[in-house]
């Protein structure tokens, strides 16, 4: 029997804890003969990242046993953190990184007596020592190939990225010398490089600050000499002002990438050495770079034109939006706002997309033959691990396998939205309406709604089934994810429109989200809240001191001080992300100090409640401190809870059942809604 219930008190069977135990998916898919692997989230594990193997015969195991955690922190965000290869005699060999010391490991699972893994590279006691992503193993020469990220000071951004070589012997565990460096670091980031299939030549990506990486990166090649050094390297694409986030090898040596030249991540055919472009001038230095002329050094063909995405935001090294296979088709990731896969006929441009119910794929592929791997979710099911036969069409789940833990009444459905905002600019939202098979709310009473605005800036909202969101919509709350200007998805014009106008145009976009809703009369007007972590808590925090339009505010992990984020306040990846997101601060310092929510604390009035880790060097507490202390003795009714063993983003299972408790507490008191069996938070002024 449906009961007339008011919104937010609703009784529901998603609970915080079954919220957290499915929170995070799998990532990093890779094939090793008729195997399939990945890693998988283990949030009831202290949010270990596992390595899990899925054999031929369909059984899977989790290979290597707790405390081993699967995880890079390249760049802080990570990246690709294994490679494997078949070794006849003794099964494959894994190569991985233990998110412990950052230490590379070699592990043979089928080795006569099962030896545990073994260490490649030493532990450094300077600054944040030596990191390993995005690695490409070579067995046949001994090594295995990598992006490596070396502090040389106690200082955030007192780092250096090369490519470099850690033989497979073991004798780099106890000794730095004996890791060769293929590049001179002439580069601040660099990727993994990615090998020619007779291995002459090697390509990888290369930007420099102030850029971010979906701003301008250059794809470089160099020839692979006979002692395995990089020679005559070279630009072949890219600049300041395009962003190639991908480039593979086709089985036939031809050179693919992942350019927004034409405004939009498409795929091009790249002329190389040995191609039909000319050299560029032989300026080579002691690593064997090239200096060459950005424009001009190769030729890049078109392979389907498209106002779609291709690719997206290089947030961590190794992502695969595109995925040669052996037949000469290639599997891409494409789309609008939502991501397909499908497979493209590089000769023809024909592209046919696999069937199924997916609305999203993780920037995750892998190839064997005629199959494609990848990761996928949609609006009724989480991501789980999908195969697709090029042979046959057919497509079906092979690991992490979506099961609905509550009856599946309960989700949310989702509707795509877009809305008129400032200016007349188009903003695009997901919008879930609170929904409960049991309850109905009586009369026309309208129901509170929550804005979330997502991290990066520069990413966006997945359509997908998330039990958080179904957290609150299933209690009688609505969520609207808004995909703010400056979100991926939908071209660089519309990414660029957060250029100089962070902390304006986000802000602007979720209001205009929120007050559609209420025009329109499905969301109650008194009964806004505005919720984000990371760059999301930015946008939240910077709503609460400019709008006045929400009663309440969750602010997770944020950004709250330009003037000390740009002075040395956070990662060196993201040190000088300003430059494009606010303007260079000795042009601009006024827009440093007046947008920062630390500085216009005394202008919140709304309730917060602030979520943070202790362990975070992206946004590190001590804004929180600050901001505290801005708002204290304010009137103002907040809480704060920081969570030690935490960085940037919560993992642990305790930590995202507290701050989902947290938050549906600060939402029934904002609202004077009386939600039962929740712990309530403690607000103090």
């Amino acid at each position: 029997m449906v009961a007339k219930t008011p919104y937010g008190v609703w009784q529901s069977p998603i609970g915080a804890a079954l919220a957290a135990s499915h929170d995070g998916y799998p990532e990093y898919v890779g094939a090793i003969g008729d195997d399939v692997w990945w890693t998988a989230p283990r949030p009831e594990e202290g949010g270990r990242r596992a390595l899990v193997r899925r054999r031929a015969d369909g059984s899977e195991e989790s290979v290597l046993p707790a405390p081993w955690n699967v995880c890079s922190r390249v760049i802080e965000y990570g990246g690709l953190p294994w490679a494997g290869a078949s070794r006849s005699e003794h099964g494959p060999l894994i190569v991985f990184v233990h998110f412990a010391d950052q230490r590379l490991y070699a592990y043979e699972p089928e080795a006569p007596g099962a030896p545990g893994p073994r260490p490649l590279t030493p532990v450094s006691e300077v600054g944040g020592g030596l990191r390993w992503a995005d690695p490409q193993l070579l067995p046949g020469r001994g090594e295995v190939w990598c992006a490596l990220e070396e502090f040389t000071g106690e200082g955030p951004t007192d780092v250096r990225r090369v490519i470099a070589a850690v033989p497979l012997d073991g004798s780099a565990a106890g000794d730095r010398a004996a890791v060769r460096e293929l590049t001179d670091g002439r580069h601040r980031f660099v990727t993994g490089p990615k090998l020619s299939p007779d291995g002459a030549r090697a390509a990888w990506i290369a930007w420099d600050h102030p850029n971010m990486p979906w701003d301008g990166t250059e794809l470089r090649v160099a020839e692979v000499t006979a002692d395995g050094a990089l020679a005559r390297a070279r630009t072949v694409l890219g600049g300041p002002a395009e962003s190639v986030a991908q480039a593979e090898w086709t089985p036939d040596g031809s050179l693919l990438a992942a350019s927004d030249r034409s405004g939009w991540w498409n795929l091009y055919r790249v002329a190389h050495d040995g191609d039909t472009a000319a050299p560029a001038a032989d300026t080579t230095t002691s690593a064997g770079d090239t200096a060459a002329p950005l424009a001009g050094a190769a030729t890049a063909t078109a392979l389907l034109p498209r106002e779609e995405e291709f690719a997206g935001p290089l947030w961590k090294l190794g992502r695969r939006w595109f995925a040669p296979l052996p037949t000469g088709l290639v599997a891409v990731l494409h789309g609008r706002g939502t991501t397909t896969l499908g497979i493209l006929d590089p000769e023809t441009g024909d592209l046919c997309d696999a069937p199924g119910p997916w609305s999203e794929w993780t920037p995750t592929l892998a190839v064997q033959d005629t199959r494609v791997f990848g990761v996928a979710a949609g609006p009724r099911s989480a991501f789980e691990v999908v195969e697709l036969d090029t042979a046959t069409g057919h497509t079906r789940v092979i690991g992490a396998e979506h099961r609905d833990p509550v009856d599946p009444a309960y989700y949310p459905e989702p509707q795509l939205r877009t809305v008129t905002g400032p200016g007349g600019r188009e903003v695009h939202a997901h919008i879930y309406p609170p929904y409960s098979p049991d309850h109905t709310p009586p009369g026309d009473e309208l129901p509170p709604y929550v804005v979330w605005a997502h991290g990066g800036p520069t990413s966006y909202a997945p359509l997908v089934l998330d039990l958080e969101i179904a957290y609150f919509t299933s209690r009688g709350f609505g969520v609207a994810e808004v995909n703010y200007g400056g979100s991926t998805g939908y071209g660089r014009e519309y990414r660029d429109r957060l250029r100089g106008q962070w902390g304006v145009v986000d802000v602007e976009d979720c209001a205009a989200v929120a007050e559609a809703l209420a025009t329109e009369g499905t969301a109650d007007r008194n009964r806004l809240a505005i919720r984000g972590g990371s760059a999301g808590g930015w946008t939240a925090a910077s709503s609460l001191t400019t709008t006045g339009l929400y009663a309440c505010g969750t602010i997770l992990y944020p950004v709250l001080d330009l003037e000390g984020w740009v002075r040395g306040g956070t990662h060196d990846f993201e040190s000088q992300y300003l430059e494009s997101l606010i303007g260079p601060f000795a042009e601009h310092p006024g827009r440093y100090r007046d947008r920062s929510p630390l500085r216009r604390a005394g202008h919140v009035t709304a309730p917060f409640l602030l979520l943070q880790g202790l362990d975070d060097v992206i946004c590190p507490p001590e804004q929180c401190d600050r901001f505290l202390e801005a708002v204290a003795g304010r009137g103002v009714r907040h809480a704060y809870l920081a969570f030690e063993g935490e960085g940037h983003g919560f993992r642990r299972a305790e930590t995202v059942i507290r701050a989902l408790e947290a938050e549906l507490s600060l939402y029934a008191q904002a609202f004077g809604i009386p939600v039962p069996g929740v712990p309530e938070l403690r607000l103090v002024e």
